[in-house]
């Protein structure tokens, strides 16, 4: 190997590393800030209605946003966007993390979700536009996909810690510290890529359509879960959302420069692997909420006590990401690796619905996070390998947001069908129990976990049954995206996944 290309392969893994810090920066937001809210509302002196502002300004902002960010790297750059979500990510923290009123924290939330929207799609499409040889983009996507599932168990870990340790505050300054980071290695190694061709031009009608249906969605979803499934407001936005979409649809089929050109979404392994992290992500939020609730409420366990216990899950899911994306997803393909994660994934909540009261952490909780991480590390890598295969070079950045925007509606769907049916199970329980102790509460609690539960791995199962049908074989080869072209150098670049 020339001193050339052994420079150029090292500045590849340092690209990794870089967009790796991102798209940690951006996942474990999600959980990092739950662990501070007790923290953060008795500083601040928020209401517990309002509490959930802290979490539903990130995500509705986030989720809005992404095609938009996704599309944005593609028309103004990678690099210069990767940059630009880096900086206001950053800022947006440091500003949280000074907030000195509940109003100013909600508006660093959102500001937070929309740089993460920014800089989400586009860690992605600098990992899918640098790694085209197919053993490299194996391992590439091995690591990234592990992160991306490990993302929610870490915060909660880097959470405990901070909150206990120092303040509630630096459960948002440390973005800062990792930005900074971040930032040093974009501007050393990720590479600026010359556009050839004309310059494409901003879809304005899809991104209104599809951002006001993601909104409406996710927060319809968020309603949901405080005040409850016969509210005008959840029926209303989740409607508003099906009419929006069904427009962006028909826009997009007719747009001279679209947004999210419909091919890549109607590929069949593309549309099966968006469809799996949608449904791994609503059933992987759920294991994080109410797993947390019952060791902190039913076992006692400290925050920091609560992020060290899912450090077997995460070492599980890296390790089964690397296993797979190296050895099993290149062999069997996503057709047989996808549907066995998510086997894992129903028998893992399965395990946790016989946690009661006098389960051990060592013999009933372990267990279950194990065989739950070793799902999560199957499933994500080898749908996310899949989601942005094939694409052309043009399309990459949308199509990475569509990865992020499956995850994050899966999540806001999971959390709100979940906890609603937990809280559901509860209150029956507490009915059939008029005379209400600590030991009722605690059954009634635990049984609309186990509601919960049962539900999650409902969810895993379906993703079973619809990865085993849509995913195609390895044989039958992929449907190449809008603008692709079909060069050999093309075609043998999915060889790993397809």
């Amino acid at each position: 190997m020339s001193e050339t290309s052994s420079s150029t392969g090292r500045r590849r893994w340092i690209t990794l590393v870089v967009v790796g810090l991102a798209q940690l920066m951006v996942v474990l937001d999600a959980t990092v800030v739950n662990i501070a809210l007790p923290s953060a509302q008795q500083d601040l002196g928020f209401s517990d209605g309002e509490r959930q502002w802290i979490i539903t300004a990130y995500s509705l902002a986030f989720a809005s946003l992404l095609l938009l960010g996704g599309r944005l790297s593609d028309l103004i750059g990678r690099k210069r966007t990767f940059v630009i979500g880096l900086v206001g990510f950053a800022i947006a923290s440091a500003l949280g993390g000074a907030a000195t009123s509940f109003e100013l924290l909600v508006a660093a939330r959102a500001l937070q979700g929309v740089f993460g929207a920014l800089l989400a799609p586009t860690a992605l499409a600098v990992l899918t536009t640098t790694f085209v040889i197919p053993k490299e983009r194996a391992r590439a996507f091995g690591v990234f996909g592990a992160i991306a599932g490990a993302g929610g168990a870490v915060g909660l870990l880097l959470g405990g810690f901070l909150t206990e340790a120092l303040d509630w505050r630096w459960n948002l300054y440390i973005n800062v510290f990792i930005a900074a980071v971040a930032l040093v290695g974009a501007f050393l190694f990720v590479p600026n890529i010359t556009r050839t061709g004309p310059r494409p031009k901003l879809d304005v009608p899809g991104t209104i359509l599809v951002s006001g249906a993601l909104f409406g969605l996710v927060y319809g979803f968020s309603n949901a879960e405080t005040d409850g499934w016969d509210s005008p407001a959840t029926w209303g936005m989740l409607a508003g959302a099906a009419v929006l979409l069904v427009a962006f649809v028909a826009w997009q089929r007719r747009a001279a420069h679209p947004l999210l050109p419909l091919s890549i979404v109607l590929d069949r392994n593309r549309g099966a692997a968006y469809s799996s992290v949608l449904i791994a992500g609503a059933g992987m939020f759920g294991i994080f909420l109410f797993v947390t609730y019952y060791l902190q409420i039913t076992l006692g366990y400290s925050p920091i006590q609560t992020g060290l216990s899912f450090l077997p899950m995460i070492g599980m899911l890296v390790l089964a990401a690397q296993l797979g994306t190296n050895i099993f997803v290149p062999r069997f393909g996503p057709k047989v690796m996808v549907p066995i994660g998510m086997t894992l994934g129903a028998t893992g909540m399965i395990l946790l619905t016989f946690l009661d009261a006098s389960s051990s952490y060592a013999a009933n909780v372990l267990p279950a996070l194990m065989v739950l991480g070793a799902a999560m590390g199957t499933i994500m890598p080898a749908s996310m390998q899949t989601a942005t295969l094939g694409v052309d070079r043009q399309f990459a950045g949308v199509a990475s947001a569509m990865v992020n925007t499956s995850q994050q509606v899966g999540g806001s769907i999971g959390t709100a069908l979940l906890n609603t049916l937990a809280a559901t199970a509860t209150a029956d329980y507490l009915v059939d129990h008029p005379v209400v102790t600590e030991t009722i509460g605690i059954n009634a609690a635990i049984a609309g976990y186990q509601t919960a539960y049962w539900w999650g791995a409902g969810f895993f199962a379906l993703g079973a049954v619809m990865s085993a049908i849509v995913f195609r074989r390895r044989s039958q080869g992929l449907s190449l995206s809008h603008g692709a072209v079909a060069t050999p150098e093309r075609e043998a670049t999915p060889v790993p996944s397809a």
